[in-house]
């Protein structure tokens, strides 16, 4: 029996494949958050203050997070935060949005 030719080995190239195509899948799962529009962003802030997740604090002009305590100045910013924080507390707890 002869032994495989190194050079003719492709056992690295179909690993570093597999693991592109694992990438990619894991990516096309993932929660967008940074593609929200402003448009979209305060009809969200505006639903959010509707649940009183948000609280607006109208002489400092800002959105206070009421669950995570964070403050915003921008509707986009908070929208934004919102989308990633939602995303993080529904992976961890086994949930799918």
């Amino acid at each position: 029996m002869t032994e495989p030719n190194p050079i003719d080995d492709t056992t690295d190239d179909y690993r570093q494949f597999e693991a592109r195509l694992v990438a990619h899948d894991q990516d096309a799962t993932r929660v967008m958050t940074a593609d929200i529009g402003d448009t979209a962003a305060r009809k969200l802030v505006t639903e959010l203050i509707d649940n009183d997740l948000v609280t607006p604090v109208p002489g400092k002009r800002v959105f206070v997070h009421e669950p995570s305590g964070t403050a915003f100045d921008s509707s986009t910013q908070l929208a934004v935060f919102h989308r990633g924080w939602t995303a993080a507390r529904d992976d961890v707890t086994g949930e799918e949005s």
